[in-house]
Order: structure tokens, then C-alpha cells, then sequence
């Protein structure tokens, strides 16, 4: 004899409201493979700078820009945002900031600090 379930057959995505930690631990998870799928642009960008004059200008020619510019804006945001959501876990950790409203702020506190941080460098290297 089989029961009848109530849980939903097709879930609507959309309409799923995560909280701020929810958020937080998926965008960590997305930080993660941007910075390892960066790695080898990062790689060739370095070998051909070091390739001579020539290889230095083709670099610099790569690097300018606006595109590139908005690259560099999101691989510093993953890189802060992973570092924070990183030291965010280690406190966890030790068992500080566990409790319910302390939670919720630092994942707050990661998800906003880490783009405008990412804004602050990146305006500096301009």
C-alpha cells in the first residue's frame, strides 16, 4: 500500500526564498570555479609578459581595455568573496558567530562587503 505525499513533485526555483547564508554558500560555490576556470587565463597572461618586450606589449594590449577591466572586477570580487565566505567558515568553525542573528549578519556582511571591495581595487588599478 503505498501513502500519498504532499511534497511537490516539480519544484519552482524562482519562488524558493534561501536565506542570506543560502545565498552566501552558493555564491561561494560559484567563487570557486570562476577562480579555478581563471587560472589559466591568469597563467597565459603571465607567460606572455614575461616573454620579452614584445610579449609585454601583446600582455598590455590584451589587459586594455573595458572587457578586461570587467573581468578583473569579477575574479576580485570572487577572490573576496571566497576569502570572506572562507574566513566566515573557519569562525564557524570555533563555534563563533553560530548563533541565529550573528549568522545571518556575517553572511549579510560577506555578500555586500565583497563587491564593494572588488569596486575599491578595481578603481585603483584604473
Amino acid at each position: 500500500m503505498t501513502t500519498a505525499s504532499n511534497r511537490p513533485v516539480h519544484l519552482d526555483l524562482l519562488r524558493i526564498k534561501l536565506p542570506i547564508a543560502g545565498i552566501m554558500s552558493i555564491l561561494h560555490r560559484i567563487t570557486g570555479v570562476l577562480m579555478v576556470l581563471a587560472a589559466p587565463l591568469m597563467i597565459h597572461l603571465t607567460d606572455l609578459a614575461l616573454d620579452g618586450e614584445q610579449g609585454f606589449a601583446a600582455a598590455q594590449g590584451l589587459i586594455d581595455g573595458w572587457f578586461f577591466t570587467l573581468v578583473m572586477f569579477v575574479l576580485i570580487w570572487a577572490v573576496l568573496h571566497h576569502l570572506l565566505a572562507g574566513i566566515r567558515c573557519l569562525l564557524i568553525d570555533v563555534h563563533i558567530g553560530v548563533e541565529k542573528p550573528l549568522y545571518r549578519q556575517t553572511a549579510l556582511a560577506t555578500v555586500v562587503a565583497a563587491p564593494i571591495l572588488a569596486v575599491l581595487i578595481t578603481g585603483g588599478l584604473l
